[in-house]
Formats: C-alpha cells, structure tokens, sequence
C-alpha cells in the first residue's frame, strides 16, 4: 500500500507510512491515494549502492546539529546523494529523472528521525528547485488571509517577531516556522505550509498569497526599509538551502525563481527591538504596501 502527502501542490508517494514511523509533520498532509502522477516518490530501507549511482562530486558539507552527525551533499550521474554519517553511513538518493527518493535507513525502534526528516527535506528541496519552489528558513505569519515571511539567522529574533504578530496583530496566526514553502504558479506567488517546522511544532496544509518579505537584524531601535532589488536577492538567497548555492543546475534554479518572485513581491529590512512596536511597525508597512 502507498501512502501519499500533498505538500505545496506537490504530491509525494511514500511506500511506508511517513506519521507511522514517527514524522508527524506530515498528519495534515495525508491524502488519499490515486492514480495521480507523483512529483516525487520514496522507497525506504533500501540498500543502495552509490558504485552504480555513477561518479560522484562533492558539493558540500555541513553539521546537522538537530541528530548530532555530519552531512555531505554530493551530486552524481544519476542524480544527487546526500549522506549522513555518524555511527553508520546513511545516503539519501533523488534520480532527477524520476523523481525517485530511496534511502538506506533502517525501519525499527531505533530509527533516527531527525535524521530521517532532514535528509528527506533535502531532497524535496531539488523536486521543489524544479517546480518553480524554495523551501525558506524563516517564520511565516499569516493575518487577513495574507502571508509575510521573516527572515535572518537563526538567532536574530525571527520566531520572536511572528510571536508578537500574534499576540498583538488582530487575525495574525503562526503559519510555519522555520522552513515555509514559497511557490509560484501562473505569476501568483503563494506561501505554503510544510512538514518542517524546526521547534515549533507548526504543521499547517494551508497556503496563501504573499504580502512581503523582511529579513531582520537586531538593533536599539525600530526602523523599517523597502530593499531595492539587487539586495533584496542577496537578502533571501542566504535563506535558501545552503547546500544548493554549490550546484549550478540548482541554484540556478532557486535564482530563477527568487527573480519571478520579486517581480511582485517587495522584500524589507527590518532593524528593531523585540516588542510589539516593531511587530506593529512591520505589520503597517508590509501590508499597507503590498
């Protein structure tokens, strides 16, 4: 039996039951299975052999704090491998041609979720490069039915800022945070929630249209600023999966997209406190110009 999740328009076919074995971010995007075409399928416990993947190249490495083990992106013949190693080896595989995720984990009482989600955000990540789509570190806040991401380090306050939106922005509501969907489809740019949510457990199957985007940055005061666009790029590109910004076929992907993205959309910078004038200040100004 195949289970399968609609994430950001996007159907994934999965041949385990994905909240079964403990994602339970993925509850709210079950559906019922069909005979629909799906943008990616997973096969898991499989073993995989990366000789018959083809040659390899390393795109990058990284420390994957949330399972304690390191994480290595590597493009190959057939696609791309992203591989977490710390006991054991474990390789994820997306062929690019099918659309096919399989993954060598192990399915039994010690399974590594954290190591399960991160590795299958990644690779939902190359199926979204490819749909006109970039999942974005940043905290999506949602009021009158439209949607502001922000963004920043982690660190620089960006859960804190959606959390006085809703305490203090009538209709304001939590949508994500920390890995909301934006896609575009036909011109119209729409926020997506997603199965990942870092520690805020915010799993929402909704969607919306954008109002804007505002990286932060802490500061003594509180002052706002529409980004012109050549900084705005370079405000939203270091909040796209970092390991992509490695491969040309999908950061070229992501610039494409980022591109359509602010030809409707404004981006800002906002330098504030944590209170809720700020959050009143950027609620004013991203909505009152969208």
């Amino acid at each position: 039996m195949m289970h399968d999740y609609v994430i950001a328009d996007l159907r994934i076919r999965s041949e385990v039951d994905l909240v079964a074995i403990g994602l339970r971010g993925f509850r709210p995007f079950e559906v019922e299975s069909s005979a629909s075409d799906a943008e990616c399928t997973l096969r898991i416990n499989r073993a995989i052999s990366r000789e018959a993947l083809g040659a390899e190249e390393t795109l990058a490495t990284s420390y994957l704090a949330e399972a304690d083990a390191e994480g290595c992106f590597i493009r190959c013949s057939k696609g791309y491998i992203y591989s977490v190693a710390r006991n054991e080896e474990i390789l994820f595989h997306i062929d690019t041609s099918t659309g096919v995720v399989e993954t060598n984990i192990t399915l039994n009482s010690n399974i590594d979720i954290a190591i399960l989600r991160f590795g299958l955000w990644v690779m939902f990540g190359v199926v979204l490069s490819a749909n006109n789509a970039i999942a974005i570190h940043s905290s999506a806040v949602v009021a009158d039915g439209r949607c502001a991401l922000f963004l920043g380090e982690s660190g620089t306050g960006k859960s804190t800022h959606t959390r006085l939106w809703v305490e203090n922005i009538d209709s304001a509501r939590l949508l994500n945070d920390d890995s909301p969907i934006i896609r575009i489809i036909d011109g119209e740019v729409r926020v997506y929630g997603s199965p990942w949510s870092g520690k805020t457990p915010c799993y929402k199957n909704e969607s919306h249209p954008i109002a804007g985007l505002c990286r932060l940055e802490q500061a003594p005061y509180n002052k706002i600023h529409r980004l012109p666009t050549i900084l705005a790029i370079g405000a939203i590109l270091p909040s796209c999966p970092p390991v992509f910004a490695h491969d040309v076929t999908l950061q070229d992907m992501i610039c494409d997209t980022v591109g359509r993205l602010l030809r409707t959309t404004r981006a800002y910078r906002l330098e504030c406190l944590p209170n809720e004038d700020a959050a009143r200040l950027s609620h004013k100004t991203i909505f009152a110009n969208e």
